[in-house]
């Protein structure tokens, strides 16, 4: 048998395999971990500013028809998450992933190992309500031929979700993930590290990048009555003056607040990427990264001191690091 043949029969014996999957159960039908409940409804619609009142007003629900408050229907792939604890911290006793976790292993094994949700498409029935418990299935509609795509080879798959109160359908949901092999670029299309984003420069706040270019960490001051500010802004907010001069900062503060960035990745960063409010000795809070010391050792409190990156010829910025004479606490 020649190769050519051989190849061509291993195709064919992995395009079975993966189109077995068309139409099978990816997962069991389940309730969601709560009933619909009126205060997730309440945050829900207030992180979204939705302020129609069928939602949380039963009278003005009435009024409009309805037995009671609904839930909205953006919400209805809310009531089947599982949540944080059961994403993070999975239980080691539980079952395996069945069909889902197999054909996520099929795809990996093609080398499909990266994906992109491409499209969400709902079709609902009926509003839900507080008490109802709603369930969810899904089963695998299509998983699309290879195909070239921006991103890199891949397939698409296609699965429906059918959400249910009891027996009756409230809502299908259709949806559609790439499933990819990420473009690796060759030796010749490497390119260097992509630079820092640029910052917009104006000529309020042109004086602080000019200045940290020189490696000195400047602090705007209103010459009117010597409030300090930052960011640099025309006006002095305690008093409304235009006149301004600035005052050079020792570079040491503490850490005021933190976050780590994991994603979306940025190329010109390394993850996990410190983000912090350091409030400086002089009384203002800046912005900025901290380095030389790991998400595990910061803490609320802690001094730092001003670390200079030259990022590139056309850029300065001040990173902060632990004080020298600070030992950061054991992980």
């Amino acid at each position: 048998m020649s190769t050519e043949m051989s190849a061509d029969m291993n195709t064919e014996t992995y395009e079975q395999r993966l189109q077995a999957f068309v139409g099978a159960e990816l997962n069991p039908r389940k309730l969601g971990q709560d009933p619909v409940n009126v205060p997730m409804i309440r945050h829900w619609v207030e992180a979204m500013e939705d302020h129609n009142p069928v939602y949380l007003d039963d009278d003005a629900a009435r009024a409009t028809g309805r037995e009671g408050v609904v839930a909205p229907a953006s919400m209805m792939q809310a009531w089947s998450m599982r949540g944080y604890a059961a994403t993070w911290r999975p239980d080691p006793n539980a079952t395996s992933g069945g069909a889902f976790a197999d054909l996520l292993a099929l795809l990996d094994e093609g080398g499909y190992t990266s994906v992109v949700a491409t499209d969400s498409d709902f079709t609902f029935e009926r509003e839900v309500r507080p008490g109802e418990h709603v369930s969810f299935d899904e089963v695998v509609e299509d998983i699309s031929p290879e195909k070239s795509t921006g991103l890199g080879v891949g397939r698409f798959v296609t699965t429906l979700k059918t959400y249910r109160v009891g027996e009756e359908v409230v809502a299908t949901q259709r949806w559609r993930t790439l499933r990819f092999r990420p473009k690796g670029p060759t030796a010749e299309q490497a390119e260097p590290k992509a630079l820092r984003p640029r910052a917009a420069i104006n000529l309020d706040n042109q004086f602080w990048f000019e200045a940290a270019k020189e490696h000195r960490l400047v602090v705007q001051r209103c010459a009117s009555c010597g409030t300090l500010r930052h960011p640099p802004g025309p006006a002095c907010p305690e008093c409304n003056s235009f006149e301004w001069d600035t005052v050079e900062a020792s570079g040491r503060g503490t850490v005021y607040s933190y976050v780590v960035a994991h994603h979306p990745k940025h190329p010109a960063f390394d993850y996990p990427l410190l983000i912090a409010v350091v409030e400086l000795e002089e009384g203002t809070r800046l912005i900025t990264n901290l380095t030389g010391v790991t998400p595990e050792e910061v803490e609320i409190g802690m001094p730092v001191e001003v670390d200079w990156c030259d990022a590139d010829p056309e850029l300065t910025l001040p990173l902060f690091r632990p004080t020298q004479t600070t030992t950061p606490r054991e992980a």
